[in-house]
């Protein structure tokens, strides 16, 4: 009788692409090979110590044992708001206009559980970052996805875009309520500048759609780029939501600490339904996050020094094996198109055949939607000698596969 007993949610959700990589890198571990491990956004360098002895300082109080706010302590949004004011001359109230939350990941997730009502539509470019798309199938709502265009700098085509948006506005039953950005993008490494976003909030206001707007890798970014907040726009805050996390910026990925800010009534019903599922992270977890958005960000900088030294090592060494990769400007991976010989056979298998033959573990593109099948994303979470036998063992095989 219970097998007939349905889970509809859940059979919304397609096959964990990821995970066919995953169960081949550990069964190749078992059999004792050393695999380089490129798949996972996993940062592999330590938090900077002054946050550690912050989080020990608080954790030895027993008055932080105790439950914490579901919004977030008042220091940390204040933290956070002056982070903005510093960093994109943004003003935001700590009280209407700021969340706190377990990793941007659960508080994307709760907002638009909070925001979907069954049937709402949501735009959302493809590739992106699975959840993306997938938390508005959690919470019963559809998505219209478009093809993500950008140049061979990896910079946003942003007539593509628009016109993507056009025809979704035009085209799609009911109007799509919601779009979903995110640059720089994961998993494409795609950038825009502050302009992009004054014609989408233009946009916004004028088709009546709101924006949740994802920055997860604005401070990993080079060769001069600098980021932009959407909320730098005049405006953007009766239209925009941002979320930002710590993960990357501070290498702090398994802290779970990330935010939501901007439109009040966004806002609003994320901490009202957080109300009701949680009592916030551990308060000794974000008195040491008010250290990392207050104190020197002298590791911040040190931080993205190293994704830069990655990244050069790697695009060196891959082209010596024989792998061209274009140059991206930020977040902590590389887009790589899947070399000519073996495009036809997708980036699953592809995925699959180099783990297999060279010890090398990336993630298909495929699994970020469907215009991802012919890319790879690699992940800049292996140190520079890493990279290099990575590339070693690459050229090894391309220089003897036979297929």
């Amino acid at each position: 009788m219970f097998d007939e007993i349905e889970f509809e949610k859940i059979k919304r959700l397609p096959k964990y692409v990821f995970a066919a990589v995953n169960e081949l890198k550990m069964a190749e571990r078992r059999r004792g090979e050393d695999v380089i491990d490129f798949s996972m956004g996993n940062p592999d360098g330590p938090t900077p110590q002054h946050i550690i002895d912050k989080l020990v300082e608080s954790v030895n109080k027993p008055k932080t044992h105790g439950y914490s706010v579901s919004k977030g302590i008042y220091k940390l949004r204040l933290a956070l708001c002056d982070w903005y004011r510093r960093t994109y001359g943004v003003e935001l109230d700590p009280d209407t206009e700021v969340v706190a939350s377990m990793g941007s990941k659960e508080g994307y997730v709760n907002l638009v559980q909070a925001i979907t009502n069954p049937g709402d539509i949501a735009m959302v470019p493809d590739p992106c970052y699975p959840i993306h798309s997938q938390a508005f199938i959690l919470a019963g709502g559809n998505v219209h996805r478009f093809r993500l265009e950008m140049d061979d700098e990896f910079r946003l085509d942003e007539e593509a875009f628009f016109r993507n948006i056009e025809t979704a506005m035009r085209e799609s039953s009911p109007r799509p309520k919601y779009l979903v950005v995110n640059f720089p993008n994961n998993p494409t490494t795609a950038t825009v500048e502050l302009p992009f976003y004054e014609r989408l909030v233009e946009t916004a206001r004028r088709e009546r759609f709101y924006i949740i707007s994802d920055i997860a890798y604005a401070e990993i970014t080079f060769d001069g780029y600098s980021a932009p907040s959407i909320l730098q726009v005049p405006g953007a805050k009766d239209v925009a939501v941002e979320s930002y996390t710590l993960s990357k910026t501070y290498n702090m990925a398994g802290w779970r600490v990330g935010f939501l800010v901007g439109n009040a009534k966004l806002v609003g019903a994320l901490m009202r339904i957080k109300s009701w599922l949680d009592y916030g992270m551990f308060t000794p977890i974000q008195v040491a996050s008010t250290v990392a958005l207050n104190a020197d960000q002298g590791c911040v900088q040190e931080i993205r020094q190293t994704y830069l030294k990655r990244r050069e090592v790697l695009l060196s060494s891959f082209a010596n094996a024989g792998w061209i990769i274009r140059r991206p400007r930020a977040s902590m991976f590389v887009w790589a198109a899947i070399p000519e010989r073996f495009r036809e056979m997708g980036s699953l298998e592809f995925s699959k055949l180099l783990l297999k033959e060279a010890h090398v573990a990336v993630s298909p593109g495929i699994g970020f939607g469907p215009n991802g099948d012919g890319f790879v994303r690699i992940a800049l979470i292996e140190n520079e000698e890493r990279i290099r036998q990575a590339a070693r063992n690459i050229r090894r095989f391309f220089r003897e596969y036979q297929g």
